[in-house]
């Protein structure tokens, strides 16, 4: 028990260290890794189309109050009418920003959609497949994307925490917006002004969630299987999947926010690719639509915005491998193997696996996906 004290006593110290060291190098000159506290750093590189720099540095974000008197307004769950209040702010100021990530050619950008708390989830995808590399003169880069805590009460030792892990990793982008599920959408938002802000010489972006099973080889293989227009956007695509109208379940939607039998085509969120050039003009889209509560299906609206059609691919399972979670098929590494993405899996699952697949794996024949 003296030994876990001692040790305790000793990491709490250190951090309070570290942080204090960073205050006063912020205070008197210049520190380590300048560039990931900047919200307005000009990156390496830039176009004649972009500003340059992310230009959002308040919010001036008030509610619409004008929507409160209207009786449809009035009969909406709590939740939505938050959402709708607010529905006309699009953009945030950054809090944690990292141009340099998109200095130089880019072969493969992976992004991937985490909160603050989430701290064991990116660092076993950073010991796994969002290590950053160079795999025969291709370049892979790793960017997290962020909000603000949601808990109220411990909102500013989480926060402590992110700028500490920032600190040591220097792959956080974090907005001033709070991580809930409606604002998903915000991330996704965000995301896409920042990439077309900073990063112009990015080939394919591979974006996700932080519960995913990934492999960079069987995507690098996929690219490189065959040519790839500037509309590519692949990954387990839902082809005419109805609102769901239960307020119980945690994707209800009402009909005001959306009337049509039937949602556009779109990818589910665990994990898709898509070419650089694409997410370039999903920028344009994005800002020009009203956001959706539900953010894979808003990022469908607006690849249907720009009269591009999503490809499904059966090597994305973002319902697992199969839908029985109690299968074996779900724990087999020959099948993980096989698969670009695989969602749902826990941290310890995760690293188990990846260790598995990228062991000495005898499979007897592996399936023609790619």
């Amino acid at each position: 028990m003296t030994f876990w004290k001692l040790y305790k006593r000793v990491c709490a110290m250190f951090f309070l260290a570290v942080v204090a060291l960073t205050v006063v190098q912020r205070g008197n000159g210049p520190r380590p890794k300048a560039k990931a506290w900047a919200t307005t750093q000009e990156p390496g590189v830039t176009d004649d189309t972009s500003p340059g720099n992310w230009d959002v540095t308040s919010s001036n974000c008030s509610a619409n109050l004008n929507l409160s008197s209207q009786a449809w307004f009035q009969a909406l769950e709590d939740n939505f009418k938050q959402f709708m209040l607010y529905r006309h702010c699009h953009f945030f100021p950054m809090i944690l920003n990292h141009p340099e990530k998109c200095t130089g050619e880019i072969y493969l950008l992976m992004v991937i959609k985490s909160v603050a708390t989430q701290h064991d989830r990116r660092e076993v995808i950073r010991k796994t497949w969002g290590k950053e590399q160079v795999v025969d003169g291709k370049r892979i880069k790793t960017l997290f994307l962020l909000g603000t805590p949601s808990n109220v009460e411990e909102r500013a030792n989480h926060q402590k925490l992110v700028e500490y892990e920032n600190y040591i990793y220097g792959d956080l982008l974090q907005w001033d917006f709070l991580d809930s599920f409606f604002n998903l959408t915000l991330k996704e938002t965000h995301f896409l002004k920042w990439f077309h802000t900073y990063c112009p010489r990015v080939q394919y972006v591979f974006k996700g969630d932080d519960d995913v099973f990934v492999s960079v080889e069987n995507i690098l293989e996929f690219l490189e299987g065959s040519s790839h227009d500037k509309n590519l956007f692949v990954g387990d695509v839902i082809f005419k999947a109805k609102p769901i109208r239960k307020k119980e379940n945690k994707y209800y939607i009402p009909h005001i926010l959306y009337n049509k039998t039937y949602y556009p085509p779109y990818a589910g969120g665990g994990g898709f690719l898509m070419h650089g050039t694409l997410a370039r003009r999903l920028h344009w889209a994005a800002e020009t639509l009203e956001i959706y509560p539900i953010d894979d299906v808003f990022l469908g609206m607006c690849l249907e915005a720009l009269q591009v059609t999503p490809v499904k691919h059966n090597a994305f399972k973002t319902f697992g491998l199969v839908k029985n979670k109690n299968s074996k098929m779900n724990r087999e590494p020959c099948f993980f193997k096989n698969m670009i993405v695989v969602h749902k899996l826990l941290p310890s699952d995760l690293m188990r696996m990846w260790h598995l697949v990228n062991s000495e794996l005898n499979c007897s024949k592996k399936v023609e996906l790619l």
